[in-house]
């Protein structure tokens, strides 16, 4: 088997995202232009099942209020990793940063849908990777 790339998961993240990914309540404003927006919370959650490590929540400000959560992820040795940043615009600024246990499954109740769709997309697009890159290494061998 050959070894996924940190590429080939931000790769697949980003290819899976879709209105149907991202928090209902604001489906509305989600657009193929901004494919970050509102994916946060379950990307974050799909990372940390691939990465482990740990769930960051902080807050989003715009002008000194918060308006809503932003999550992202650590890793080890503090390295933090968020595939969502860019979502926000210059008005929306990102304060804070604490860590947030992971809720047992049998706890969740909002996101769990979008969440489960998201993990089984990045999933396909991994095992699709995957299998690609070991063909071409098979066929390589063979040649």
């Amino acid at each position: 088997m050959t070894p996924l790339l940190l590429t080939d998961i931000e790769r697949a993240v980003r290819s899976s995202w879709s209105a149907e990914t991202c928090t209902p309540e604001f489906r509305s404003r989600w657009t193929k232009d901004n494919p970050a927006r509102d994916q946060c919370g379950v990307t974050a959650m799909v990372l940390n099942d691939l990465l482990g490590g740990e769930l960051i929540r902080g807050e989003v400000h715009v002008d000194g209020e918060r308006v809503d959560y932003h999550w992202w992820n650590r890793l080890g040795l503090g390295m933090e990793i968020d595939l969502t940043r860019e979502q926000f615009g210059p008005q929306e600024i990102v304060t804070g940063g604490i860590v947030i246990a992971r809720p047992p499954e049998t706890e969740w109740r909002r996101l769990r849908q979008e969440y489960e769709l998201l993990r089984d997309r990045v999933l396909e697009a991994l095992n699709r990777q995957q299998a690609t890159a070991s063909s071409a290494v098979l066929v390589s061998r063979l040649a």
